[in-house]
């Protein structure tokens, strides 16, 4: 069990064409590291000195041969709208469980000494549904690889990531694109719900930073500096756009997503790790809304 230096070989970015993925494999390519990316997609944040790997993470030969030569994997591939999996159980099994065990098993096979894999602050609350059942079904087969193979990991346990390259399935960019097509942001809540918001680049530099040895073997929770209501978040993107923005709320509660809280007592617990230097959530929204906006002028073009 040590730190894991850039000189110690390379970095496997599993789901790194996606959202939070892209940004964790700029950051470890910022840091020094070779990185491999391993996705369905090609991805088009695709930085000098990384490898593109297209391949599936149900096919266990595919990663097995993708991995090779790694020292490490972060995996970020699966299903991650828990709105989507809230219908889809099947397939919510089938990626976020069978494809993190196939990914464990190319790990392993590859001789690779640490596992990070990314989780959410769902895991043992009571919300979630399908996907917090797959979160936990995968931490529990990375500790049990850990038991059966002394294989070292990292869970990160995300809380609620905004930030460029997110798409209409991140809660925020979802606010901010209805507030500037439709001049209305229609809420399935009350508002008074709270969430910790992380800018998803904060994320990705603590997500490089856990590769220090103190960091092996433990969970890890991500939730950043900035806890605010829903209808403060609205408010907030209401006055920033110029106070022109009809805010709708609805007292039907959500199926799946939490009202204050995430957490609820449970004994495998994690630790919060946030950093001092954080963006701060209105220049935040600033660069999403500026990216979105670029977006929308492209569509009528």
């Amino acid at each position: 069990m040590s730190s894991i230096t850039p000189k110690d070989g390379a970095i496997m970015v599993i789901g790194g064409s996606g959202f939070l993925g892209s940004y964790v494999a700029d950051a470890l390519t910022d840091n020094g590291y070779k990185v491999k990316i391993f996705d369905l997609n090609p991805s088009p944040w695709l930085k000098k000195g990384q490898e593109m790997i297209i391949g599936d993470i149900l096919d266990p030969k595919a990663m097995e041969e993708a991995i090779s030569g790694c020292k490490a994997v972060y995996h970020f591939a699966g299903l991650a709208d828990i709105d989507e999996a809230i219908n889809r159980p099947i397939d919510t099994c089938k990626l976020n469980v069978l494809g993190c065990v196939n990914a464990l098993e190319a790990t392993r096979k590859a001789g690779a000494v640490r596992f990070i894999y990314a989780s959410s602050v769902y895991v043992y609350s009571r919300s979630g549904h399908f996907y917090r059942a797959s979160k936990q079904a995968a931490e529990m087969f990375i500790e049990a690889f850990h038991e059966r193979y002394q294989m070292d990991y990292t869970i990160l346990r995300y809380g609620s990531l905004y930030g460029r390259r997110a798409d209409y399935r991140n809660g925020l960019y979802r606010l901010l694109y209805d507030a500037m097509t439709k001049h209305r942001i229609s809420y399935g809540g009350t508002g008074e719900e709270l969430r910790e918001y992380i800018h998803v680049h904060d994320a990705a530099e603590l997500s490089v930073e856990v590769l220090k040895e103190e960091y092996a073997n433990k969970n890890i929770i991500l939730t950043g500096n900035e806890k605010m209501s829903v209808r403060n978040v609205m408010i907030m993107i209401n006055e920033i756009l110029g106070n022109d923005i009809e805010l709708e709320f609805s007292d039907v509660y959500r199926s799946g997503h939490y009202l204050i809280t995430p957490y609820a007592f449970n004994p495998r617990m994690g630790k919060k790790m946030v950093s001092n230097i954080h963006t701060d959530m209105g220049q935040g929204l600033l660069d999403l809304i500026e990216e979105i906006h670029e977006k929308i002028n492209d569509n009528n073009q």
